[in-house]
């Protein structure tokens, strides 16, 4: 029988780089988006769908789903059972250290599945995760189980991706132009004109490269700085509405729908979760 769809997000102010959060979702569709972050997580109930590396995927419970940093993704239920899950959102330093605390020449490691079917990472996923959500756990215990997590993680399933399709000659470097024109204006009404000037090329085949580079337009990628943006501020006193200004948005509600539609939350709630844990 459905319920009402729940998120409870948590940022520990002590373990930089590591977010939480665990959900329940029947309706809700996340866009198409990128993290910055590796995604790890576990499917408690039902079943997740979602577009990644050019296929669909479906995580069903039991099954654990990730998501490397840069590849571009959706997701939503699978049925209309909705789903339950329980997530880590990891910075690429983390993933790093605990990489090199097996290997001290590791490199940064690279994982091919957007879905795992391993009963004992599963375990592992939902049982650190939940220590971690524990405001009483002590904190030793919860940066040793994730530092556990981590490395069983990287040991079982970390992959050496090869080295990367060549892009055709100027593409990478008309991107780059964009993506740095993106940030140091986001909040600015940009227009595509703006972007192939700066880039030296057309907007037709700005518009091209760009998508094949980052698997979103830019348009997508313009939206998901100032909502990155926004989820910093909200550590900060800052009224909401003066953040949806600062970061371009509108006014407050087109903040909360874009921030909801992506993260699952509003800020709002957000930033409760996060100052009730600080506290």
């Amino acid at each position: 029988m459905r319920t009402k769809e729940t998120t409870r997000y948590l940022s520990l102010p002590y373990l930089a780089g590591v977010d939480l959060m665990r959900a329940t979702f029947f309706t809700h569709s996340f866009s198409r988006h990128f993290h910055e972050d590796y995604a790890l997580g576990c499917i408690e109930h039902g079943a997740m769908r979602f577009r990644y590396r050019g296929s669909g995927l479906v995580a069903p419970a039991g099954h654990v789903n990730l998501v490397v940093p840069g590849e571009a993704h959706d997701g939503h239920a699978a049925d209309a059972t909705g789903w339950t899950y329980s997530m880590f959102y990891l910075q690429p330093e983390t993933v790093l250290a605990a990489a090199q605390s097996l290997d001290p020449k590791a490199k940064l490691p690279h994982f091919r599945q957007g879905v795992i079917n391993d009963p004992d990472l599963a375990a592992r996923v939902k049982a650190a995760h939940s220590l971690l959500m524990d405001r009483d756990a002590p904190r030793l215990a919860k940066e040793t189980r994730l530092l556990s997590l981590l490395r069983f993680w990287i040991r079982r399933y970390a992959e050496d991706p090869g080295p990367a399709p060549k892009p055709p000659a100027q593409e990478p470097d008309m991107v780059a132009k964009a993506k740095e024109y993106l940030a140091a204006h986001m909040q600015d009404d940009i227009s595509l004109d703006d972007l192939a000037s700066v880039s030296s090329t057309s907007p037709f085949h700005l518009a091209r490269a760009f998508t094949a580079q980052t698997g979103i337009p830019p348009h997508a990628f313009l939206v998901q700085l100032r909502l990155g943006r926004a989820k910093d501020l909200l550590g900060t006193p800052m009224r909401l509405a003066d953040i949806a200004a600062e970061t371009g948005f509108s006014d407050q509600s087109h903040l909360t729908r874009r921030f909801k539609r992506q993260f699952g939350v509003t800020p709002g709630v957000m930033r409760k979760n996060i100052q009730n844990f600080s506290m």
